[in-house]
């Protein structure tokens, strides 16, 4: 299985901007608790292998399970958080104001992104679908996780349920929640998604 996990509650997160691949962009205290209780959830799913986003708040993430599972953990490029061009730092708020749902238009693959120098939609999930291939050969018929952001989640989740834009710009990959995928003879399948501790499917996400 290739298990997905979303990095804990960020910084950027609570104030509502576009973090991008900045920088010094940290976990907050409920986010570190997240990864805590999300770790003690993965135990029972004898991993093999832990890779992570280089950037600070999924590699945070990533590092606090695997310490409670006495385990590395490797980063990987290809996993990393969507570069925002234009928008990196921006609030969501003013940047609707100004340029509508600019999340809609990157899973429509609109125009608007690439003016704005934002990575586009099909070039995340190919770089989230080469990871993926290269994990099922290297760990083959064992689980792996794969600690990242949001889109990249959501890239893979296209790919397998052939989602459409606004069903993806709709759907909501909750912090420190697991999204599971099996692959068998080259075709994946989906077995779990925002799977989390049983008291966080009462909060608001």
């Amino acid at each position: 299985m290739i298990i997905f996990l979303r990095h804990g509650q960020a910084e950027n997160n609570v104030k509502r901007i576009l973090a991008g691949r900045t920088k010094d962009i940290h976990l907050t205290k409920t986010g570190i608790k997240q990864a805590e209780r999300i770790a003690e959830y993965l135990k029972p799913l004898d991993i093999s292998a832990i890779y992570s986003s280089p950037i600070e708040r999924a590699n945070h993430t990533a590092k606090i399970v695997a310490e409670n599972n006495s385990m590395d953990c490797e980063l990987d490029d290809r996993i990393t958080e969507i570069d925002m061009g234009k928008f990196t730092l921006m609030n969501y708020d003013d940047m609707f104001a100004r340029y509508g749902n600019v999340f809609l238009k990157f899973y429509q693959n609109d125009p608007v992104i690439m003016e704005h120098k934002v990575e586009t939609f099909p070039h995340v999930r190919n770089r989230v679908l080469d990871m993926v291939g290269h994990l099922v050969k290297k760990h083959k018929d064992q689980n792996v996780l794969v600690v990242t952001h949001m889109d990249p989640v959501k890239s893979m989740l296209s790919t397998v349920m052939e989602l459409k834009p606004k069903t993806l710009f709709e759907l909501v990959i909750a912090n420190a929640s697991l999204t599971i995928i099996k692959e068998q003879d080259k075709k994946f399948s989906l077995s779990a998604i925002n799977a989390m501790d049983v008291d966080r499917y009462h909060q608001n996400w």
